[in-house]
C-alpha cells in the first residue's frame, strides 16, 4: 500500500504528535544544531584557530600608546537662583555636557591652540606647513583627535574623565588640560551670550507688550462707555426689568386672546334657538325677553283669529308686531356675535404686539450680552499683557545679574598628568576574544552551509523531504585487504556473507524485519529496488537483501531488471550472456537462465542478459507481466534491482508488477529537489512505496549516531570472522538440500568468464 501524501510530513507529524510532543520537538532541533556543529567541526576548529592567530598577531603589532586622564566637576552654578527658566531649577545634563566635549567646534579649537596639524608626534612627520582652515587638513585633524579622544561619566556623580591616547605621554596630556580649559571658557562664553541674548530679546519684547497694554485699556474704556458702566455691576440696568414686565405681559396677552377665541367659536358653532343662553353666559343680551313677547302674541293671535277671523284688523296688528319682533331676535343675534368676534381680534392683536415688543427688548438684551462678552475678552486681555509685562519686566532686571554667575558651573578636580609608560591590551585578552569571535562566525558559517547543502544526510531530513518512511540505514562498506585474494568473488562482495556479525550485516537484517512487515496481510513477495540517481548503491542493497532474504531458508530470487548498466553478474561472478533478455525474447527458458551463487544455496539469480536496444518496452511487457507470475509461483521472495527512476522509466514500469518500492538514498549524495522528483514519480503511477534505505552512512558521521547508534554493537563488527569456515561448516548440507528441491538443477554453475569491475552503483 502507497502512503498518503495529501498532507505535508509536518502536518502528519502534529497530527499524530503525543501530549509532550512540544519538548521532543525542542530536544530535536538541539539535537539536529549539535549534530550540524560535529559535521562542520573542522571549519570551526580552523576559524577558531585562525581567530586565535589574528588575536596573537594583533597583541605582537599593536601600537605602543600612551594615555593621559583629567577629570572635572560639572554642578549647578550661584545663578540657580536667577535662571531665566522654568522654575528657576538647574538640571545639570551631563550627556549634553560630554557631547559638547566630543563636538567638532571645541576639538577644532583645542586643534588650532596646540597647532596639531604641523605636531610630528601627533599626526607624523610633515614636509611641509598645513593650514587649519584647509577643510582636508582640519578634517584630518578633527577626525584623529576624536578617535583619540574618550570622555565617560563616573555613575552617580557629577564628575567627567577626559582621556587621551596618543604616541606621546607629554602631547596625551597636553590635549586633555587644552581640552578642559577651552571647554570652561567655551562654558563660560556661550551661556553669558545665551543670557544676553535673552536679555536683548526681552527688551525688545517689552515695546511690543507695552503697545498691547495699553491698546487693551483703551479698548475696554471703548466698551464701558458703550455700556453705560461706570465702576458698578454692567449686567444692573433697566433692560432686565423690562424683559421681566414683557413677559409677564405677553403671558396676560396669550391668556386673553384664548379666551376670547374659544368665546367667538363656541358662539359661532350653537343653534341659534339657544344662542340667548350662550349670550347670557358670555355676554348681557335680552333675547330672552324678545323671544316671551313673541310666544305671548302667538297666543293673543291664536285667541283673536277665532273670535275675529284671519283678516281682523287686531289680527293683523298682532301678525306685524310678531314680524318686528323676529327681526329684534336676528338683530341681537348678530350683535352677540360680532361683540364676540371684536372682543377675539382685539385680544389677538394686543397678544401681537406684546410679542413684538417683548422680542425687540430680547434683541438689545442679546446686543447688550455681545458687548458683556467683549468687554470681558478685552478685560482678560489687558489683564494677561499686563501681567506678561510685569514678569518680563522683572526678569529682564534679573538677566544681567545670572550672566556674570555661570563660570562657577565647571570645576577642574585632576589635571592630566603624562603618563610613565604606555597603555597595552593583554595579549591573552585579544587572542581569546578574536578566538570567541571567530568561532561564533564559524557557527554561523556552518549553519548557513548547511542550510545550503542539498545533499540528504540525515534520516529525519529524508523522511521530512520525502514524506516516506525509514526502513534501514546501511553503513558504508569498508574490505579487509588481508585475505582477499582467497575469496570468491561473491564472497568479496557480499559484505553480509564475508562479515555476517558487522555493522553492514545487521543494517541489512534490520532492512529484511522491515520489509517483511511493511505489506499487510502477508511477506512481500516481489521487492523492487530502485533510486533517484544513478550510483547511489541499488546493486549493493539489492545483492546483500537478497543474501539476507535466503538466510531464513526460503527461496530466493535475484533479477538483474537494470538492462542498460547491468552489473549483478559481476558481483557474483556469473555469466552475464544469458539472463532476463534472452528469457522475455524466448531465445531461452528460465531454468536455463537462471544461475545460483555456491555459496548462498537457496538464491538464485538471473542476471540481465544481452543489452537489448528497447529495455523499456521490453520490462513493460505482457510477457514480463508473466514471468513475473511464474517466479512469485516458485520462489519466497524476489529481489528486483532497476535502473535510476530519473534517467528512464524503466522503474516505473517494473513498479506495477512489484509488492514493495525501496528507494536507495545515498548519503551525501543525493539531492532533496531529485528525492522529491522520484517520489513524485512513482506515486503518480501507483507504486507500492514502502520507504527509503540510507546508504552508504560514514560510521563516524555526527548523523549516524544522532539517530542511530551503532556504536554499541562494536563487538559485532569484528573484521576477523571466519567467513569461509561457517561456509565450508553449513554451506554444503544447505546447498545439498536446496539442489534437491530446485527445479533447475541442472542448469546452474554457467562459465564465469566475465571480467570483474567494480560497482558503478
Amino acid at each position: 500500500m502507497s502512503p498518503s501524501f495529501e498532507r505535508s510530513p509536518a502536518e502528519a507529524e502534529a497530527a499524530a504528535a503525543p501530549p509532550g510532543a512540544a519538548q521532543s520537538a525542542a530536544d530535536a532541533t538541539l539535537s539536529e544544531a549539535w549534530v550540524t556543529i560535529r559535521s562542520r567541526k573542522k571549519m570551526i576548529l580552523a576559524a577558531t584557530i585562525l581567530g586565535a592567530a589574528y588575536g596573537f598577531y594583533q597583541g605582537t603589532t599593536q601600537p605602543r600608546l600612551y594615555d593621559a586622564s583629567g577629570s572635572i566637576e560639572i554642578r549647578a552654578g550661584a545663578s540657580n537662583a536667577f535662571r531665566v527658566g522654568n522654575g528657576g531649577a538647574y538640571d545639570t545634563s551631563l550627556p549634553t555636557e560630554v557631547a559638547i566635549l566630543t563636538s567638532q567646534s571645541l576639538l577644532l579649537k583645542v586643534a588650532r591652540d596646540r597647532n596639531l596639524a604641523n605636531d610630528p608626534n601627533f599626526l607624523g612627520p610633515v614636509d611641509h606647513y598645513q593650514n587649519m582652515d584647509d577643510p582636508v587638513v582640519r578634517q584630518r585633524v578633527v577626525g584623529a583627535l576624536q578617535s583619540d579622544i574618550s570622555v565617560s561619566i563616573i555613575p552617580k556623580t557629577d564628575i567627567v574623565v577626559i582621556s587621551c591616547r596618543t604616541a606621546n605621554a607629554q602631547l596625551s596630556a597636553s590635549i586633555v588640560n587644552q581640552l578642559v580649559q577651552d571647554y570652561i571658557e567655551h562654558s563660560f562664553q556661550s551661556r553669558a551670550d545665551a543670557t544676553k541674548r535673552v536679555a536683548n530679546f526681552f527688551a525688545t519684547q517689552l515695546d511690543d507688550l507695552r503697545q498691547q497694554v495699553e491698546t487693551s485699556q483703551e479698548q475696554m474704556l471703548e466698551l464701558q462707555k458703550k455700556l453705560g458702566v461706570l465702576g458698578f455691576d454692567p449686567r444692573d440696568n433697566q433692560i432686565t426689568s423690562t424683559l421681566d414686565d414683557l413677559n409677564r405681559a405677553a403671558g396676560a396677552a396669550q391668556l386673553a386672546r384664548i379666551q376670547a377665541q374659544t368665546h367667538y367659536q363656541v358662539l359661532s358653532s350653537m343653534d341659534p334657538s339657544i344662542l340667548d343662553q350662550a349670550g347670557n353666559a358670555y355676554a348681557p343680551s335680552n333675547i330672552s325677553g324678545l323671544r316671551s313677547q313673541i310666544d305671548s302674541a302667538y297666543a293673543n293671535l291664536a285667541q283673536l283669529t277665532t273670535t275675529y277671523g284671519p283678516n281682523n284688523p287686531k289680527v293683523i296688528a298682532i301678525q306685524n308686531q310678531i314680524a318686528e319682533l323676529r327681526k329684534q331676535i336676528k338683530a341681537e343675534e348678530t350683535r352677540i356675535l360680532s361683540e364676540s368676534k371684536q372682543g377675539y381680534l382685539a385680544a389677538r392683536a394686543m397678544e401681537d404686539e406684546t410679542d413684538a415688543a417683548l422680542n425687540h427688548e430680547k434683541d438689545v438684551a442679546y446686543q447688550l450680552r455681545d458687548d458683556m462678552l467683549q468687554y470681558t475678552l478685552r478685560q482678560r486681555e489687558y489683564e494677561a499683557n499686563r501681567t506678561l509685562y510685569d514678569g518680563l519686566e522683572q526678569r529682564l532686571r534679573t538677566a544681567g545679574v545670572e550672566a556674570g554667575l555661570e563660570s562657577t558651573e565647571i570645576e577642574p578636580l585632576d589635571p592630566a598628568y603624562p603618563p610613565l609608560g604606555p597603555t597595552l591590551r593583554p595579549r591573552s585578552n585579544m587572542m581569546t576574544v578574536d578566538a570567541f569571535v571567530m568561532t561564533i562566525f564559524g557557527v554561523i558559517l556552518a549553519f548557513v552551509l548547511d542550510s545550503l547543502d542539498t545533499g540528504l544526510r540525515s534520516v529525519a531530513e529524508i523522511e521530512a523531504v520525502s514524506g516516506l518512511p525509514s526502513l534501514a540505514l546501511v553503513p558504508r562498506a569498508r574490505r579487509s585487504v588481508s585475505d582477499q585474494t582467497s575469496l570468491s568473488t561473491a564472497m568479496r562482495n557480499l559484505g553480509t556473507l564475508s562479515n555476517p556479525k558487522s555493522q553492514f550485516s545487521e543494517a541489512f537484517r534490520a532492512l529484511r524485519t522491515s520489509l517483511l512487515l511493511s505489506v499487510a496481510g502477508g511477506e512481500p513477495k516481489v521487492i523492487l529496488l530502485t533510486s533517484a540517481t544513478p550510483s547511489e548503491g541499488k546493486t549493493t542493497v539489492s545483492i546483500n537483501l537478497a543474501c539476507v532474504l535466503a538466510q531464513r531458508n526460503v527461496r530466493v530470487l535475484l533479477i538483474d531488471a537494470d538492462l542498460r548498466r547491468p552489473t549483478v553478474h559481476h558481483r557474483f561472478g556469473l555469466n552475464g550472456k544469458v539472463g532476463l533478455t534472452s528469457v522475455l525474447t524466448g531465445s531461452t527458458t528460465l531454468e536455463k537462465a537462471i544461475q545460483t551463487v555456491p555459496e548462498i544455496p537457496q538464491l538464485d539469480v538471473l542476471v540481465s542478459g544481452p543489452v537489448p536496444p528497447f529495455p523499456t518496452e521490453m520490462l513493460g511487457s505482457e510477457t514480463m507481466r508473466q514471468l513475473v507470475e511464474r517466479c512469485k509461483g516458485i520462489y519466497t521472495h524476489i529481489v528486483m534491482d532497476s535502473p535510476p527512476l530519473l534517467s528512464v522509466t524503466d522503474s516505473v514500469m517494473l513498479s506495477r508488477e512489484a509488492d514493495a518500492v525501496v528507494m536507495i538514498v545515498r548519503h551525501g549524495k543525493s539531492s532533496k529537489n531529485a528525492m522529491r522528483r522520484a517520489r513524485d514519480l512513482l506515486i503518480r503511477a501507483g507504486a507500492p512505496v514502502t520507504g527509503i534505505v540510507l546508504n552508504a552512512v560514514d560510521l563516524n558521521s555526527p548523523e549516524y549516531y544522532a539517530y542511530y547508534g551503532y556504536y554499541g554493537y562494536t563487538g559485532y563488527a569484528a573484521a576477523g570472522v571466519d567467513s569461509a569456515g561457517w561456509v565450508a561448516k553449513n554451506g554444503d548440507s544447505k546447498n545439498d538440500a536446496a539442489r534437491k528441491d530446485s527445479p533447475h538443477t541442472d542448469l546452474r554453475n554457467p562459465s564465469k568468464d566475465d571480467s570483474q569491475r567494480g560497482d558503478s552503483e
